[in-house]
Parts: C-alpha cells; sequence; structure tokens
C-alpha cells in the first residue's frame, strides 16, 4: 500500500484543513499541479482557484485566493490569504 500525503491548507483565520491523503491538486501560477505522497520539494505562489484533496474515493474541493505552497519532506502545506471548503463527497 502506498503511503499518504501530510496536507495543511491554512488560512489568516484558522487552519481549514489538516489530514493525511492521497493527492492534493492545486492551481499555481505557473499551471495546476497535483502532489502525492513523496513528491520532490518545491515551493509555488498560487493564483485565485480551487484545491482538491484526494481520499480514497472522497474529494473535498476548497476555493482559495492567492497564498503560496510548499511541499518538503513532511508534506504539502499551502498558506492561502483566503480559503473555504466549496463541497465534499
Amino acid at each position: 500500500m502506498a503511503g499518504k500525503l501530510q496536507f495543511s491548507l491554512v488560512s489568516p483565520e484558522r487552519e481549514v484543513f489538516n489530514g493525511l491523503v492521497d493527492q492534493v491538486d492545486a492551481a499555481g501560477v505557473e499551471g495546476d499541479f497535483g502532489v502525492l505522497p513523496d513528491h520532490a520539494p518545491f515551493m509555488t505562489a498560487l493564483r485565485e482557484g480551487v484545491v482538491t484533496v484526494i481520499d480514497g474515493a472522497s474529494r473535498r474541493v476548497f476555493d482559495v485566493h492567492g497564498g503560496f505552497a510548499d511541499v518538503n519532506a513532511d508534506g504539502l502545506t499551502i498558506l492561502a490569504e483566503q480559503a473555504s471548503e466549496v463541497s465534499a463527497a
């Protein structure tokens, strides 16, 4: 079984999401990207768009307005200017 990705989505008001997931897709300023467990480290600015969190058959979608994404050995952290959940399935 493949490992999980530690993901944290933080806005100035609160931590919007924190947990172990299979994949996170986001809208970077240089294009959309996806992060899986053990992804190579990188940092990028985010544009306005959605962040989709995938865990098994579950998908949660968050509306994000600006910020930064940091992928490192510990996982993925998104520091968003604004973030709110749009849907969960």
